[in-house]
């Protein structure tokens, strides 16, 4: 992560100071008293969090993203008053290790129901190049769930960048099933008043997200190639899952540079394995995926990481656009 980057982050702990001198007694009492309607006030830190929050808690919920749409995730400043209001939250759901500013403040906080979503499943290593062929296999019918053992060192012995915990969890539909799962549970103990409806709210949730899955499984099992090139490395989970590979220009960084090394490796790699398209994203610049296309003679075309939703979106919501990613996947690796 550049320098750019750390800079809202260490700005927010003097700002929080400034916001959290004195927590309200929404953090220390029951969150099930909630606001004058009823409802949980719900603080999401960004777009796969706020998904879950408003499927799940539904009419019983009031949620606020503190990432706007349009705006990349990875670069959130928050201000003063975002920080100060935080603690007034009867419940908060993010994400560990995509937003830093966001960490900081939920940390000062204090808000007795904070849920980190990385701690409801299994985060791994991952770096620009992720080959799930060895993982497509034992996780084709895995339902369970369970923490799965992965070596962290895929792909460094072909000299591929390193970088480490992959956050993007919510791209594999059956990892994000597992923080669905661990979302409803919480929300019944928060609000234990409404806790058949959580349930019931969260069994939906997750049936749709395993027949996501169950699309993805048939819709890439027979393809003429099984690596993708994308701007940004944000779909190892998935590479993982349904046994292909990520080849990402640069890292989990959306806006890094790509090294020329890591640049001359794309060409070696779309040449040998009949690569046809590199995709972009909408919330960051496509230049660099349009220049290495015209450079190899490829297409390019959008690979959402949904982390959020705007009208440049193709769908209007997680489900909607994780089909879209699909259909995009297929043409560009040539299903059958």
């Amino acid at each position: 992560m550049n320098v750019r980057r750390l800079i809202p982050a260490t700005a927010v702990a003097g700002a929080a100071v400034l916001g959290l001198t004195t927590l309200s007694a929404c953090s220390s009492s029951d969150a099930a008293d909630g606001r004058s309607d009823g409802t949980l006030d719900v603080v999401a830190s960004f777009y796969p969090m706020q998904f879950l929050a408003e499927e799940i808690g539904g009419s019983h919920v009031s949620v606020t993203s503190l990432t706007k749409p349009g705006v990349e995730p990875h670069d959130l400043e928050l201000s003063p008053k975002q920080i100060g209001s935080l603690s007034d939250a009867d419940y908060i759901l993010y994400l560990k290790g995509i937003q830093p500013a966001v960490d900081d403040a939920v940390g000062q906080a204090g808000v007795k129901n904070t849920v980190d979503a990385a701690s409801l499943t299994t985060l791994e290593d991952h770096g620009t190049e992720v080959d799930g062929h060895d993982h497509g296999d034992e996780h084709a019918d895995d339902h369970d769930h369970e923490a799965d053992d992965h070596d962290a060192e895929d792909g460094d012995d072909h000299g591929h960048e390193h970088v480490g915990a992959d956050p993007h969890i919510w791209l594999d539909p059956v990892k994000y099933a597992e923080v669905a799962k661990g979302v409803g549970t919480s929300l019944e103990k928060a609000d234990p008043d409404h806790a058949a409806d959580y349930r019931e709210n969260t069994a939906k949730l997750v049936d749709e997200l395993n027949a996501l899955d169950t699309a993805y499984k048939t819709g890439l099992k027979d393809t003429a190639t099984k690596t993708f090139i994308t701007t940004h490395s944000a779909f190892g989970y998935l590479a993982e899952r349904y046994g292909l590979t990520q080849e990402g220009i640069a890292d989990i960084d959306p806006e890094a540079e790509p090294s020329p090394a890591r640049i001359s490796e794309i060409h070696q790699v779309a040449e040998k394995n009949k690569a046809t398209t590199v995709f972009f994203e909408t919330l960051a610049s496509d230049k660099t995926a349009s220049t290495l296309a015209k450079d190899l003679g490829l297409k390019t075309d959008v690979l959402d990481p949904l982390e959020g939703i705007t009208d440049k979106s193709k769908g209007a919501d997680y489900l909607e656009v994780m089909k879209s990613n699909l259909a995009a996947l297929q043409k560009a690796l040539g299903a059958k």
